[in-house]
């Protein structure tokens, strides 16, 4: 502990990082550079700054940061360009945001001379891998601290008793337990703990935060068109928007049509199953969008090749290897089929679906003189498939006359 003179810590300004700020104070004797930062959470930021100040912060080693467009840019629509799901159906809210916010951390501690970047992640759960193993692989000679995994606040009454005996302020709703926790960015709402350990029970609907119950959603469909440039949205309803405020409106649009709910037991790279609750309205919209303008501009070898690379892409990020060669290697893969994934998709939105309904590209590759049901004048000769059939068929007919023998 007394080769760490300052620290940079991942502060959300509320009760759980307000205490480690002082825990590292008090026990590491370290100076502590503060970083928080906007992803889209939803929440005022600024009296972050008024409670490091008052936990003894100098006003220079505060930093709060905008970092909602380079997320989106640089986090989220990369993710989206191979239609990244886990585990069939998890759209990664939280997972893809830790890279980020592990690197600004080590960006922070190089500008400030720090010798060491700390994190509020539990020693139970993902994301302390992820914040880890993104900065170790950003700086190999990084120090990370991880206060869950060394102190002996181990009960909601140590945190609360060690925060008054610090003079750190609590707020009411905060002296009992609570009941969830929540992760919260502009791709999702995350859920889970306390009332939904059991997975049996059904969320209770005060747990939804961003979307309306489908069944109260409005009783008349509503139809949107979302423009993609190379595998990137860049519109809505023909409006041209920055990636941030493109995916404000999709969570707008689905939000109010109770898009993009999910009750996930999934296996925690760790190794136990947790069981989440995650809102991701916009992420739902656009993934269903995405798939729908690569169904006519997307050749089938290169969209069958995404769909069987797309699993281990997905656990790499799940699993904090963002900043990995072999996600980068996919990455580039992924990048390079997108050079023609540009058009229109219309899709419907109603009472918690969102349907594709029409797509169209000028790099189309669908030809409906190759696949109507009236005269093709010539375009596909109907002969050709019965060689076709027989070269594919024979290994299967001498299988079947040799096991016939």
């Amino acid at each position: 502990m007394s080769a760490i003179k300052k620290v940079v810590l991942a502060y959300s300004g509320g009760l759980d990082t307000s205490i480690i700020l002082k825990w590292l104070q008090t026990e590491y004797r370290a100076e502590v550079v503060t970083f928080t930062a906007d992803l889209g959470q939803g929440e005022e930021l600024e009296p972050a700054r008024a409670k490091a100040e008052l936990l003894g912060v100098r006003p220079e080693n505060i930093f709060i940061e905008d970092l909602r467009e380079e997320f989106v840019r640089d986090y989220v629509f990369p993710m989206f360009r191979a239609n990244t799901v886990y585990e069939g159906q998890y759209l990664l809210g939280t997972s893809i945001a830790r890279p980020l916010i592990s690197k600004r951390l080590v960006e922070i501690a190089h500008e400030t001379g720090a010798d060491a970047v700390a994190h509020g992640a539990t020693g139970k759960g993902n994301d302390q891998v992820r914040f880890e193993l993104s900065a170790y692989a950003l700086d190999p000679s990084i120090t990370v601290i991880a206060p869950w995994r060394e102190w002996s606040l181990t009960s909601r009454t140590k945190l609360i008793e060690f925060a008054e005996a610090n003079q750190i302020p609590i707020a009411r709703d905060k002296r009992g337990e609570a009941p969830f926790s929540v992760d919260a960015n502009l791709l999702h709402t995350s859920s889970e703990g306390k009332v939904l350990e059991d997975p049996a029970e059904e969320a209770p609907a005060y747990v939804y935060q961003r979307t309306v119950h489908p069944e109260d959603a409005p009783d008349t469909p509503e139809y949107i068109e979302v423009g993609f440039e190379k595998g990137d949205p860049v519109s809505v309803n023909g409006e041209s928007l920055l990636p941030a405020a493109l995916l404000t409106r999709l969570n707008e649009l689905g939000g109010k049509h109770g898009i993009g709910r999910l009750d996930l037991v999934e296996n925690r790279f760790v190794g136990m199953k947790s069981r989440g609750i995650y809102e991701t309205p916009g992420g739902t919209i656009l993934l269903a969008a995405h798939r729908g303008i690569e169904q006519i501009t997307l050749d089938r070898g290169a969209a069958h090749l995404k769909d069987e690379l797309m699993p281990r892409y997905a656990e790499l990020i799940y699993n904090g290897f963002w900043f990995s060669p072999e996600r980068e290697m996919l990455q580039a893969a992924i990048d390079h089929s997108q050079e023609r994934v540009s058009g229109t998709v219309r899709l419907k939105l109603y009472k918690g679906s969102v349907n594709v309904v029409g797509r169209s590209s000028p790099q189309s590759l669908y030809s409906e003189a190759h696949v109507t049901f009236e005269e093709d004048a010539g375009a596909y000769d109907q002969k050709d498939a019965a060689g076709f059939i027989k070269l594919n068929a024979l290994r299967l007919r001498l299988l079947a006359a040799r096991d016939r023998r």
